[in-house]
């Protein structure tokens, strides 16, 4: 199947949208092949304010509808007490507000941008969507994530090579409970490592302080520059230490 032949099938259809890469030609192929689309952004603490920003970037520039939801996910017990699990129950609590709402604005269907390369097996959230009945003709259609970026760089789509960006729960340890003033101190560290240049990697809380974790290219450097990138952390960690294993290539 193709995805010309899925939006044929269904023709009016909401498209979750992130501000990534793989829901950015989701939402590209659907305007172009379907018959009404409007794209949906669902706002939690666990984004960084970056990723609406794209997202409202990217729809634009695409000509597409936006709407914006608010979800307290954090009002949701099994998700504020990070289990192993915390992405099923997340993804069930996000998307069934927006298939209300979607449903609600007359969109018999609701779609995610999951591809062909992510690890069902290793995603709990996927599970979550196939009970709700939200589709994913990415991954249907067997489109990889290197075929994304390829087709998305030959369309003109400006973030095309945007790294993967996993929600910020992810840089809190499974076990331990997520609070608002986590989330914040993740996002702040980051943001800055992001003002520094560096393009890949990810700023997780251990016990007090936080491990960085950059890709092999980019090890040297923050090794070399530690001792300014601690001073500079140092008002959200009091200890930041650098994770000597680079951080896999996973293309998801």
């Amino acid at each position: 199947m193709t995805l010309e032949e899925f939006f044929t099938a269904h023709p009016d259809c909401a498209v979750a949208f992130s501000g990534g890469i793989d829901s950015a030609w989701l939402l590209h192929e659907a305007l172009r092949h379907g018959r009404r689309t409007q794209a949906y952004f669902v706002r939690t603490p666990f984004q960084p304010a970056f990723e609406l920003e794209d997202a409202r970037a990217t729809a634009a520039a695409l000509g597409a509808a936006l709407t914006v939801l608010e979800a307290d996910v954090l009002a949701l017990p099994q998700v504020a007490a990070n289990p192993e699990n915390r992405c099923y129950y997340c993804k069930r609590f996000l998307f069934t507000a927006l298939l209300a709402q979607a449903k609600a604005d007359g969109f018999p269907l609701a779609l995610d941008g999951s591809n062909a390369s992510d690890d069902a097996g290793d995603r709990p959230g996927m599970a979550a969507l196939r009970e709700l009945g939200v589709r994913s003709p990415l991954r249907e259609c067997g489109i990889m994530k290197g075929d994304i970026r390829a087709q998305a760089r030959a369309a003109g789509i400006a973030l095309w090579d945007k790294p993967s960006y996993a929600c910020l729960a992810t840089r809190i340890p499974a076990g331990t409970p997520i609070t608002r003033e986590d989330l914040r101190r993740v996002e702040a560290g980051e943001v800055l490592l992001f003002s520094r240049g560096y393009t890949d990697f990810r700023l997780r809380l251990r016990g007090g302080g936080a491990l960085l974790q950059v890709r092999e290219e980019e090890l040297d450097r923050a090794r070399a520059e530690l001792p300014e990138l601690r001073r500079r952390l140092a008002k959200w960690f009091p200890q930041v230490a650098l994770d000597p294993v680079p951080r896999p290539r996973r293309e998801s």
